[in-house]
């Protein structure tokens, strides 16, 4: 909790020195709004948890059409204490989740899909059990885009993909 503080103090005072130093120009209506629309994010989901479970992980499509690389950090959502990128490998027989610290990079013109086994966001500490059929608000950070809000549809515990659930194929992003 101190440390998401800490960020947003620094966030915040990072806006308020850039604007002091911004040209006019910067400051005109929909400048926030351009920044904001290189990012996109489709078919958020997550699954539904077991009563007592604390964790539970969200996926998504995220595409990047601006001219620059960007960089998913984190998020908040009411149902969790904390948001983390994570990303989940095979070594051996053994499926290891680690975080990662530095955020998912999400490349300039590019997409990146968050699924199960592959990169996704855990929302760590639930507040209370994610239900088949809820949809839970979730504002994700990027280092250049900023906040970028939108609402995970829950669907039932064992779901891969709900495309997957739906019969149609997987199709390839980026």
């Amino acid at each position: 909790m101190i440390r998401h503080s800490f960020a947003a103090a620094l966030l915040g005072s990072a806006a308020l020195l850039a604007g002091c130093n911004a040209a006019p120009e910067a400051d005109a209506p929909g400048a926030a709004e351009t920044a904001a629309s290189s990012i996109a994010v489709t078919e958020p989901w997550s699954r539904e948890t077991a009563q007592g479970q604390n964790a539970g992980g969200a996926f998504m499509t995220i595409a990047n059409t601006g001219t620059a690389a960007d960089r998913l950090t984190g998020g908040i959502t009411p149902v969790a204490g904390r948001v983390e990128i994570h990303t989940m490998t095979m070594e051996g027989d053994v499926m290891r989740m680690r975080q990662l610290e530095e955020g998912l990079e999400v490349p300039a013109g590019g997409a990146v899909t968050l699924k199960p086994g592959s990169f996704h966001v855990m929302l760590m500490d639930l507040k209370q059990p994610l239900k088949a059929g809820d949809t839970v608000p979730l504002t994700l950070t990027f280092e250049g885009a900023g906040t970028v809000e939108t609402e995970l549809e829950v669907w039932a515990a064992g779901t891969m993909a709900p495309a997957m659930k739906q019969g149609e194929e997987d199709k390839p992003h980026g």
